[in-house]
This record gives structure tokens, C-alpha cells and sequence, in this order.
């Protein structure tokens, strides 16, 4: 399986759009970063104005943690379209090209086939991820230094000790990590059906926009729909950010991010086991 899902690694980054994602995300986190450097503290007493008015907060509240946190809240929302470039295109790409049916006529299972496809396309996520972490983290504490966080909620401000932050970020990606591979197992699902990769990456993309739409609205009829749309629970990150943490909201989560993933990539399987590479 190890040599198979190598393969589609290469595949992937053999290939100029692979690329795209990494190039775009290091433009953001730079462009952020520059701009709370600019203007940072101006932003942060915009936002911090009724509390400054009562409370007198020492520490400095522009910091790296801060800035990394504002990357992860931005960058978050955009990272599912450059995912589906790359889980949309993992079947779908062969069969425009017309190297699917000389796959699945080689000694392999169809079934090792498409999970190798569907793990490289994983680790794809998990490296884009580890990347933008990596890049927002540290050049976020080099350009502004570390200090107490200040994480700003609906209703309320929490702040957070700096000695307490760091297992929150790495737990923070960790659930980001499952929710990306979320959308990855549906764009995935969709190359199975496809012959190029359009299709699957704007109909991935669609169900995600339709999806968070659905979860957002207050509607009535959609609240008994809520709680099953991966959508509802992939910003659940944030909730590493609640003092207490509710361990129990952000498993369940977890969960159902988990069984979506199941879900999507046993329909691959299925499906792909029975589609005509012939015709």
C-alpha cells in the first residue's frame, strides 16, 4: 500500500497546480502579518474599545498568538477550495487522461487502488496544513513577539495565559486536520463519478457553500438538519479556545467529521468498484 500511495504522491506534486495552494496560503499569512504589523494596533483597539473603557488589561495584546489566531479564523474558510484542486482531481484526472483504465487493469485491487489515492491525497491536506501552521505560527511570534491571547467570542472576551496556549494550537490542528479531510473524502467522492477535474472540485465546493449556508440560517425547518452536516462542526476548533474546554461538544464533533469521512470514502469504494473504465 506504502508504494502505491508513493506513487500518487509523486503524481501530485509532479503536477504546476499542486503548487497553487502553497504559493496562495504563504501570500496571505505574509499579507496578514504585514498588516498588523502596520496597523495592528489600531485594529486591536477598534475591537477592544468597550472593554478598554472598564478594564484596564496589561500585557501586550498584539502578539503572535493573537495574529496566528486571526490567520487560522481567515484562512480556514478558503483552505477547502485548495483542497478540492487536488482530492478533486485524484480520479477524475486519470480518467481525462486516460490512464484510469491502464490502472485498473495492472494485478491491484481496486479497492488498494483508490485508497492509495484517497491516503496521498490526505497527506496532501495534512502538509498544506503543517505548512500554513508552521509559516503563521512562527512568523507570527518572530514579527510580534508571544504574550497572554485574547480571543474574542460571540458574547464575551477570553484571555488566555501564553503558558496555556500552545496544546490548544496543536489541538486546534488536529480537528482542522479532520475537518479538512472532510471535504478532501467529498471531492474525492465526486472524482469517482467524473471525467475531469472540474466537475468534481465546483460540485465539492457547492456542497460546502450550500452546506454552511443551511448551517447558518435560523430556519426551523433546517435546525433537525443541523446537527449532520459536517459543516455545523468544522469550525469546532475554535471551542480549544473556551476556558473550560467542552471536551464533550468537541468530540462529538470530531465524530461526526470522522464518519463522514467514512461515508464518503466507502461510496468511492463502492462505486468505483462497479464503474466502467472501458467505455
Amino acid at each position: 500500500m506504502w508504494q502505491l500511495t508513493r506513487i500518487e504522491l509523486y503524481k501530485i506534486f509532479k503536477k504546476p497546480r499542486t503548487y497553487i495552494a502553497f504559493a496562495a496560503i504563504g501570500l496571505i499569512i505574509l499579507l496578514i502579518q504585514l498588516a498588523m504589523y502596520a496597523d495592528g494596533e489600531t485594529y486591536l483597539e477598534f475591537m477592544l474599545q468597550n472593554i478598554n473603557a472598564a478594564f484596564d488589561i496589561e500585557g501586550k495584546k498584539l502578539n503572535g498568538f493573537f495574529v496566528f489566531y486571526l490567520i487560522l479564523h481567515t484562512l480556514l474558510v478558503h483552505v477547502p477550495l485548495l483542497i478540492c484542486l487536488v482530492a478533486g482531481d485524484a480520479v477524475a484526472g486519470e480518467a481525462a487522461m486516460g490512464t484510469l483504465r491502464l490502472l485498473v487493469a495492472k494485478p491491484i485491487s481496486r479497492t488498494r487502488l483508490l485508497l492509495s489515492k484517497f491516503i496521498a491525497s490526505s497527506i496532501y491536506t495534512l502538509l498544506l496544513l503543517t505548512f500554513m501552521a508552521v509559516l503563521g505560527l512562527l512568523g507570527s511570534v518572530a514579527l510580534f513577539g508571544v504574550s497572554d491571547l485574547m480571543v474574542q467570542k460571540s458574547d464575551m472576551f477570553i484571555l488566555l495565559d501564553k503558558s496555556d496556549v500552545l496544546w490548544r494550537y496543536a489541538a486546534a490542528y488536529g480537528f482542522a486536520a479532520l475537518s479538512m479531510m472532510t471535504v478532501a473524502s467529498l471531492a474525492f467522492l465526486f472524482s469517482v463519478f467524473a471525467d475531469n477535474a472540474i466537475g468534481p472540485i465546483i460540485g465539492a465546493m457547492s456542497v460546502v457553500i450550500v452546506a454552511t449556508i443551511l448551517t447558518t440560517m435560523d430556519i426551523p425547518v433546517f435546525n433537525a438538519l443541523k446537527p449532520f452536516l459536517f459543516t455545523n462542526h468544522m469550525l469546532n476548533w475554535k471551542g480549544f479556545f473556551d476556558r473550560p474546554v467542552d471536551v464533550r461538544e468537541v468530540l462529538k464533533s470530531a465524530l461526526v467529521l470522522l464518519a463522514h469521512i467514512v461515508l464518503f470514502v466507502s461510496l468511492a469504494i463502492a462505486f468505483f468498484r462497479k464503474k466502467d473504465v472501458l467505455s
